[in-house]
């Protein structure tokens, strides 16, 4: 008969996982409910389900994702990629050095920041060499996760399971995860990924449009748009005809509201009036060019905006752990937040209709803001979203200060590999340092701490603890006794499929959350070394190929790119099987021959 808390914890597990599927409540919500259940049910003491609070790994993440934000934010990283893209004439000589100097800096500094500097540049490139975007965006994506599974400290995820590692006090001499005991797996499948495009990235990847055109970022991008027509506007008793909306061929108009009467894809003959909605759908620059032009049009959420003198118009996409995700722009109330107004907003493979400030938002959005004067400021200071255009404020700092930056953030990880000194003692260390030279404020240092990550990686290492401490993780390894007469290869293999499946469709998170006790049980009981089947799940959860939610960097580039899930997956899905098969061959034959 199982054990009651066995059952409980198996429950707790399906309603997780159907949570994070759905998406509806958040993920730091979902394993925070998980562990108040654990709670209540005594199957954890309130010092368990707090204890990943304090771990070390934990606030390592938090301090290398707060350095990545600083780095981000100056102009150090872009002036290298700018130098070196300027040389890039064709297709196949920007993707090698795009993923090449991505994938070598994403094995270093946290790959999300990365690809968070690198978005308009190579949206800018491809503007510029008529190459579709779509072209461009999946390989800046994967090559952050091929290199982030390179090192410990490259993606969180890593970072995860190796405070999953120290967390085990319960298991004497369980081996620690050295800096690059990551490396043998993910810089040779570094090289496979990159060969991989070059070969067969462009028969993949599919262009979103015709490259004959000059609009080349923009076309098949179609924002939804809401304008009004008020007092005084010159649009007033003229025709839609007379309107010249045609003229701008970017742009449709495809809705009109009139008090509660709704007009769809109106006549040329249909006269506007004061107070009108018009609805559009167009493309960025056209928008752009309505919002600056004297037209007639207003747009409902600017309000006093328009009568700054310093404004832009700004493209933005919504993070993958956004605190804005299921909330509207009126609930947000975004123009006093961030000193900017939503005008558009896109959605890959959906329509609106409707007021924008209805509008519930989703990873992945794409918005065009009407921005202020204050809006670089205010958006450097949150992660709920990523600007795209360049009109974000960057920090100028002194040679000596960008020396003390990049060479301390090298010095500490070369030391902590030594061994001679922890990551989080140097980590420390280091923000101490820049806190005093005047890089970072003590004023700004929660600002750059994302504190939903936070909880999230917490909470998902008490949730490891409960399947553990329960026997839960036993219970769930049996199933998988008819795998073991196949010996380590077997068991690996299998844990990869589940593991990956999980994260692509789940989060990896939630995945290395409920698979790391099982990996770790499977091991210990057939008496393998459990080493490389900790390893087998880090690499599995976090590279993440065959859907945009998945990894946060997939998500980021999803609307930017115009892709739809069936994109990643026919392009993630070949290089996650070679990923699986190199990642286990090598493991055995480190560990097992």
């Amino acid at each position: 008969m199982i054990d009651y808390q066995i059952i409980i914890v198996l429950v707790v597990i399906v309603l997780i996982l159907i949570s994070l599927y759905l998406n509806k409540i958040g993920i730091a919500l979902t394993f925070f409910l998980g562990n108040l259940i654990f709670g209540l049910t005594g199957i954890l003491k309130p010092e368990e389900i707090l204890a990943g609070l304090a771990n070390q790994q934990v606030i390592v993440i938090i301090m290398l994702l707060a350095i990545g934000e600083v780095i981000r934010r100056t102009s150090v990283i872009e002036i290298v990629f700018s130098a070196l893209f300027k040389r890039a004439k064709s297709y196949n000589i920007f993707i090698l050095q795009l993923m090449l100097l991505v994938a070598i800096f994403s094995i270093f500094l946290n790959n999300t920041p990365i690809v968070a500097v690198m978005l308009p540049f190579v949206i800018a490139w491809g503007k510029q060499h008529k190459v579709s975007v779509s072209l461009l965006l999946i390989p800046l994506s994967f090559a952050a996760i091929l290199g982030g599974t390179s090192s410990l400290i490259g993606t969180s995820t890593n970072l995860i399971v190796n405070g999953m590692v120290m967390d085990q006090n319960i298991i004497p001499n369980l081996p620690q995860i050295d800096l690059f005991d990551f490396a043998p797996v993910g810089l040779t499948m570094t090289g496979i990924g990159i060969l991989y495009f070059l070969i067969f990235g462009k028969r993949l990847l599919r262009e979103r449009h015709s490259v004959r055109t000059d609009k080349i970022v923009e076309q098949d991008k179609m924002f939804y748009l809401e304008a009004e027509i008020r007092m005084g506007s010159k649009l007033i008793d003229k025709t839609i005809e007379e309107a010249n909306f045609d003229e701008k061929k970017g742009i449709k108009l495809i809705e009109i509201r009139r008090n509660d009467e709704i007009f769809k894809n109106p006549e040329k003959t249909f006269t506007l009036q004061l107070g009108d909605k018009l609805y559009f759908t167009g493309i960025s620059s056209e928008i752009a060019e309505i919002s600056d032009d004297i037209s007639g049009l207003s747009f409902p959420q600017v309000g006093l905006l328009h009568k700054q003198r310093q404004k832009e118009i700004t493209e933005i996409v919504i993070s993958h752990n956004s605190s804005l995700i299921n909330k509207t722009f009126d609930e947000i109330r975004f123009r006093s937040r961030f000193d900017s107004a939503p005008i558009a907003i896109h959605r890959n493979g959906e329509s609106f209709f409707g007021k924008i400030s209805d509008i519930k938002l989703k990873a992945g959005d794409l918005i065009l803001l009407l921005s202020g004067k204050n809006f670089p400021r205010l958006s450097s200071e949150t992660n709920d979203f990523y600007v795209l255009s360049k009109v974000r404020e960057m920090i100028k700092l002194p040679a000596w200060k960008v020396a003390v930056l990049f060479g301390g953030l090298a010095g500490a990880i070369a030391i902590s590999a030594t061994g001679y000194a922890s990551l989080f003692i140097l980590l420390a260390l280091l923000m101490a340092i820049l806190v005093i030279i005047g890089i970072i404020s003590p004023k700004d240092i929660h600002k750059r701490v994302d504190f939903n990550l936070y909880m999230i990686i917490a909470l998902s290492l008490s949730l490891g603890t409960a399947v553990m401490k329960t026997g839960t993780a036993d219970y769930i390894a049996n199933f998988f006794d008819a795998i073991a007469p196949f010996g380590p290869i077997g068991l690996m293999f299998a844990i990869y499929i589940v593991t990956a499946l999980l994260a692509a469709y789940i989060t990896n998170q939630g995945a290395v959350a409920l698979i790391f006790p099982i990996a770790l049980t499977l091991a210990l009981n057939h008496g393998f070394d459990p080493k490389p089947f900790i390893l087998i799940v880090a690499y599995a959860a976090a590279a993440n190929f065959m859907t945009p939610i998945g990894y946060q960097t997939n998500i980021m580039v999803y609307g930017p790119g115009n892709y739809s899930f069936k994109d990643f997956f026919r392009v993630g899905f070949p290089l996650t099987i070679i990923y699986m098969f190199v990642a286990v061959t090598i493991l055995y034959q480190i560990y097992f021959k």
